[in-house]
């Protein structure tokens, strides 16, 4: 064992018997990761009116309720564990705020033992567009992104959800495969699939602008 691990075994001892700041330390380790899911998995329509840090916030505050029941010997390593307290707290945002007008949002593909809003075709558009750097360029990046939107739309299910876990969320492949419950061949073939695809929709954008 690493002294990375003895480190953070050492915290989450710590955490579990009610340390606060080891608490604190572990969440701010994942924290930058976890920021970039809840980006990803925010509807549009509650930009502005909820904020990722009072996600993560009130998602830190039910963890730490919740880590005494945690253990660090079952099948679900603690950042996926982590993922999925923050994405339940997304979850329950989503049907407090949008109620009956909330999507689809709790796929099967999407979360490992519970429901999470999936990444919409607009937030990854947004990711691989980058933002607007001048007015000239809006319109021209706005029809590319909606036929970025288009493709990604057309994509499997499956390979878009492995696609955002991978490229975009920064999983691994193995926590990718957990996640989605895939062995981990299949997780990696997937994500190959979805990135060539991924690739093929940019060069077309890029294409058809030019």
């Amino acid at each position: 064992m690493t002294s990375e691990d003895d480190s953070f075994d050492r915290l989450l001892e710590q955490a579990q018997t009610g340390d606060e700041a080891a608490m604190a330390e572990l969440f701010d380790r994942y924290r930058k990761r976890l920021r970039q899911m809840v980006r990803l998995r925010l509807d549009r329509r509650l930009q502005g009116r909820v904020d990722s840090s009072d996600v993560l916030q009130d998602a830190y505050l039910d963890a730490r309720k919740k880590l005494p029941t945690y253990s660090a010997k079952g099948d679900l390593p603690f950042f996926l564990w982590l993922r999925l307290v923050v994405g339940q707290k997304l979850t329950d945002l989503h049907r407090h705020h949008l109620g009956t007008q909330m999507r689809d949002a709790t796929r099967d593909v999407s979360i490992y033992r519970g429901p999470m809003p999936e990444a919409t075709s607009f937030a990854l558009a947004a990711q691989l567009m980058g933002n607007v750097t001048t007015p000239s360029h809006a319109a021209i990046r706005a029809e590319s992104k909606l036929q970025i939107q288009d493709a990604l739309n057309a994509m499997d299910a499956i390979d878009r959800e492995v696609l955002t876990l991978r490229h975009f969320e920064m999983l691994t492949n193995a926590e990718t495969a957990q996640v989605l419950e895939l062995s981990h061949a299949a997780a990696s073939n997937r994500y190959v699939r979805a990135l060539k695809r991924m690739k093929q929709i940019l060069e077309e954008a890029r294409s058809e602008k030019g």
